[in-house]
Parts: structure tokens; C-alpha cells; sequence
């Protein structure tokens, strides 16, 4: 990672070193923060941040499902991420929008716990490797289940949901694998650790429904949303398995990825 020179803090920007938090912040002990990964990308006609808005109301969202109270607006937090990639001067980067449960009290029950909220971008590469799209990838299926229905929220990308992610990820590696895909508690699929997933059989794609314990994907989408405009049929479906190992082409989506 290449560091840049600002990161916003609360309404204000700050040396890059100087975005620190104290060890006993709640978020250390008990995975209480929430984010989200943006991309922006060089064009011809300067920086273009892809689906911002969309990427922000779901940091929104995250926050509200999980009760950490936000003082700043959509359209603030969506002002502040443009200002930051232009005060950094930067063409192309990544985004990383972190709402967070601050220093304050110990105990699980967040009462006395202020909110911070910490804009950072870089210039970062593909998720899997700049080879991925050109020549594909090795994937896996976990051993470990998708955070089932009721105990963690999936539609919100929280810290603490990625503990799940991580177990997948690193398994996969240990392994000799590029990623995971993890299935959801009734056993049929849901999602990469980081990505969803398409299934491609006989000119249809086949995706997992967001009960399937999947994020709600921007790039997912965004994917949709172009093959009906195409008119290309798609379907959100409970995916068995063994779907993996007959379909014509499987895809992963992600801002990041």
C-alpha cells in the first residue's frame, strides 16, 4: 500500500500517520465498525467513481442496521470522498469509507462509545491479481458456512461479518486456491469472501438471492440490471451446488475484485 498525503476524519482532513485510533476502542475488541470498498477509475475525461452514491447509502444502511448513529448526510459523505480523491491527486484509486465505534466504554453495550468516521483512498490493484479477468482463477468450496439468517446481518458490510470471510479466504489459500465459495446454511450457494457469484447454463446466469446470505453487491447489480437491458435472461435463484460443477462459465462481481 502506498500511502497518500490526506485522509478525512470527522469532517476534517488529516496527515495520513495521523489516522490512529486507541486500542481499546470498542471496534478492537468487538468488530463494531462498518464500510465499504469504491472504486475510481481514470478516464478521458478525468476520475469517474463508480455507482459513489449507491456505495454510500449502503455504508448508510450497514450503520443503521447495526445502530451506530451517523451525523453526516448521504450528500456530505459522497462530497467529502470526491474532495479527498482530488486533494489527493489522484487519477485511479480505491475508497475506504470506515464508520467505527470510538474509545470510550469496554463493556459489549457500545453506550458511551462516540462514532468515527474515516475516509481513506489509494492507488490499489485487482482483488485477486491482476491475471483474474485475463486467465481466470482456482476456487473452492469452503468448509465454512455463510453467516447464517439471524445471528450476523448480511446486508450489511460490517468488520465483524468479515471474521467469516477471512476463515474463507485463508482456507482457500492454505489449499493452493485463489478464493472460496462459501454455501449458506441449507447447503446450496452464496458468495465468495469477498464477491458474489454468477452461474452461467445454457445462456441463462443464475445468481443467489439476497436470502442466500449475500451482500447486496453494487457490481451485482449493476450486472443484473445490463443483462435485462441486453436481454439477456437472468435469474435471482437458490443455487444447489452441484450447479457449480455442470454450468458452461461461473463469474465473481465485486467493486474490489
Amino acid at each position: 500500500m502506498t500511502p497518500t498525503e490526506k485522509i478525512w476524519h470527522n469532517g476534517r482532513f488529516i496527515p495520513w500517520n495521523d489516522a490512529t485510533i486507541h486500542v481499546l476502542s470498542h471496534v478492537v475488541s468487538y468488530g463494531s465498525s462498518v464500510f465499504e470498498g469504491v472504486r475510481c477509475y481514470e478516464t478521458a475525461k478525468g476520475p469517474a467513481v463508480f455507482r459513489l452514491r449507491e456505495h454510500t447509502r449502503r455504508l448508510l444502511d450497514s450503520s443503521k442496521i447495526y445502530r451506530i448513529p451517523v451525523d453526516y448526510t448521504l450528500d456530505q459523505l459522497v462530497s467529502a470522498q470526491i474532495e479527498l480523491i482530488q486533494l489527493n491527486k489522484l487519477r485511479s484509486c480505491y475508497i475506504r469509507p470506515i464508520i467505527l465505534r470510538g474509545y470510550g466504554g469496554v463493556g459489549v453495550l457500545p453506550v458511551n462509545n462516540p462514532t468515527e468516521i474515516y475516509l481513506a483512498c489509494w492507488e490499489w490493484g485487482k482483488y485477486l491479481g491482476p491475471e483474474a479477468l485475463a486467465e481466470g482463477v482456482d476456487v473452492c468450496i469452503s468448509s465454512w458456512t455463510r453467516i447464517a439468517p439471524n445471528t450476523l446481518p448480511a446486508l450489511a458490510k460490517a468488520g465483524a461479518n468479515y471474521m467469516n470471510s477471512q476463515l474463507i479466504r485463508m482456507e482457500a489459500h492454505h489449499n493452493g486456491y485463489a478464493e472460496g465459495i462459501a454455501l449458506d446454511a441449507n447447503g446450496c450457494i452464496s458468495e465468495g469472501s469477498g464477491e458474489n457469484l454468477f452461474v452461467i447454463r445454457d445462456g441463462k446466469i443464475h445468481t443467489p438471492p439476497l436470502g442466500s446470505s449475500v451482500l447486496p453487491g453494487i457490481t451485482r447489480d449493476t450486472v443484473v440490471t445490463l443483462a435485462r437491458e441486453l436481454g439477456i435472461e437472468i435469474v435471482e435463484t437458490v443455487i444447489p451446488r452441484e450447479m457449480l460443477y455442470i454450468a458452461d462459465e461461473v463469474f465473481f462481481t465485486g467493486t474490489a475484485a
